[in-house]
């Protein structure tokens, strides 16, 4: 079994009578209710940092300034162009 540790923090009284209610309405003691939560969105937090990717700024505007230049077929984009014209014409 994993060790436990404990967590506390204080909460405005409308906020505590509102945790309860939710806690009840599950079924679930207090403790469980917001243990639960917290974890969830420790986990929603966790993954979404994990989509964010960061690159070294020198390598991002050099991203941003090939992507502003007009686009330059290679040798098989041109072939390819030509194939799709020579069957369209068929």
């Amino acid at each position: 079994m994993a060790q436990s540790a404990r967590l506390e923090f204080r909460v405005r009284a409308e906020a505590k009578e509102q945790i309860e209610h939710a806690a009840d309405l599950l079924g679930l003691a207090v403790s469980d209710f917001v243990r639960a939560a917290a974890e969830a969105r420790a986990d929603q937090v966790l993954r979404n940092h994990a989509l964010v990717t960061s690159v070294p700024t020198d390598f991002f505007d050099s991203l941003l300034a090939a992507l502003d230049e007009p686009a330059q077929p290679n040798v098989s984009l041109i072939k390819a162009a030509r194939r799709r014209r020579d069957l369209l014409k068929s």
